[in-house]
């Protein structure tokens, strides 16, 4: 896809965050849309090679609304500065990991795999089975191309304190605290847009795929 055209129109659209420029460029975003379904199919094709439980998936089902869920935030700017998709289980209950990549208003391409914000029930699964099988666990820390790639698992929001029912010296407890198991990668696309950017963001995906294996097992 034309990702200059797509940077610049993510750029305006934060700068003029309104319904009548939205309604105005729609058309031009019309363009971009049908651009980067092309590319998340693109990509899509590219996973399943190397991960076959992703399963059937319709790239244009993938890609989030550009809407953004004004209800209850303080921000009532009504679009999102960025257009993202995800590829895998989208649940509401955030029970499976997925993989995700967004393009943002600043030229970020932000890449992400595992489940963020699990629900109470898959994060109680999680945690019990770092407890069942820390070596497992251990293992996938030591992962070199997670760790090359995405620099581990993400720290954000982690808790202070052991949660209930886990002792504080138990192997891992550090991890055990995480609410997110997640890793993420950010590329700005402003210094340079791959030649291949479906390979690209295909290529860090399975670079994720022991992480994903992993939240499979705990979580099933």
């Amino acid at each position: 896809m034309h990702i200059p055209a797509l940077l610049q129109f993510l750029k305006e659209l934060n700068e003029n965050n309104s319904r009548p420029w939205f309604l105005h460029n729609k058309p031009h975003y019309d363009i971009l849309r049908e651009e980067f379904i092309e590319l998340v199919g693109e990509v899509g094709a590219k996973v399943a090679k190397f991960d076959h439980e992703l399963g059937p998936f319709e790239p244009k089902k993938a890609v989030f609304r550009i809407y953004r869920d004004v209800r209850f935030a303080k921000d009532k700017s009504p679009y999102k500065n960025h257009i993202g998709a995800v590829l895998g289980a989208r649940t509401t209950d955030k029970t499976r990991p997925v993989y995700y990549f967004h393009v943002d208003h600043k030229g970020n391409l932000l890449t992400a795999c595992g489940i963020y914000m699990a629900e109470a029930v898959a994060l109680k699964k999680i945690r019990d089975y770092i407890v069942a099988e820390p070596q497992k666990f251990f293992k996938l820390l030591k992962n070199k191309p997670i760790n090359d790639t995405f620099g581990g698992l993400i720290e954000q929001d982690r808790m202070t304190r052991p949660p209930k029912g886990y002792a504080a010296d138990l192997p891992h407890i550090k991890y055990i605290r995480n609410r997110h198991f997640l890793c993420e990668t950010s590329t700005n696309l402003n210094k340079r847009v791959p030649k291949d950017l479906a390979g690209e963001i295909a290529k860090s995906f399975e670079a994720a795929k022991p992480l994903m294996v992993w939240l499979r097992d705990a979580v099933k």
